[in-house]
């Protein structure tokens, strides 16, 4: 896997889980997605009328949000772990350039305020293993995953 010496644009979205659906917003105001998963009653991706338009990037992180998302919920279901109701995901997916070669590389941020370190470490690993995005992402792209507790 290739690194990336040189970030050309960066992709940021920041996903928020609520009882009224989850929601991925852009870091510039570009993208704007209440986001649902399969077999949700929750209506599917609705795109708010917003400009400039959003970049593949970060369309790429809302989606992989929803996913990831969506498996966090389902991992803490099986740990038995209520998870906070601020919980949120930030992802960054850089579009860079290696010499004459480009890739793409990203940052996951799971946000689980109030929840114990060890205990989110395990929830974001698992849910990390059973997304398919981060399964279609593993050895492909270079992707660093962390955890915030506070």
């Amino acid at each position: 896997m290739s690194k990336i010496e040189k970030v050309l644009m960066t992709g940021k979205t920041h996903t928020t889980v609520s009882a009224a659906g989850n929601t991925s917003r852009g870091h510039n105001g570009s993208l704007d997605i209440t986001l649902s998963s399969p077999g949700s009653a929750k209506p599917a991706h609705v795109f708010a009328a917003i400009q400039p338009h959003p970049t593949a990037e970060q369309l790429f992180a809302g989606a992989w949000s929803a996913c990831y998302t969506a498996a966090v919920g389902l991992v803490a279901n099986d740990m038995n772990v209520v998870l906070p109701s601020d919980l949120s995901v930030d992802i960054e997916v850089d579009l860079g350039q290696t010499g004459p070669a480009y890739f793409l590389q990203a940052r996951l941020t799971l946000r689980v305020p109030g929840l114990a370190h060890d205990i989110a470490t395990t929830l974001a690993h698992t849910a990390d293993q059973i997304c398919p995005y981060s399964k279609a992402t593993r050895g492909n792209i270079d992707v660093a995953l962390n955890v915030l507790t506070a």
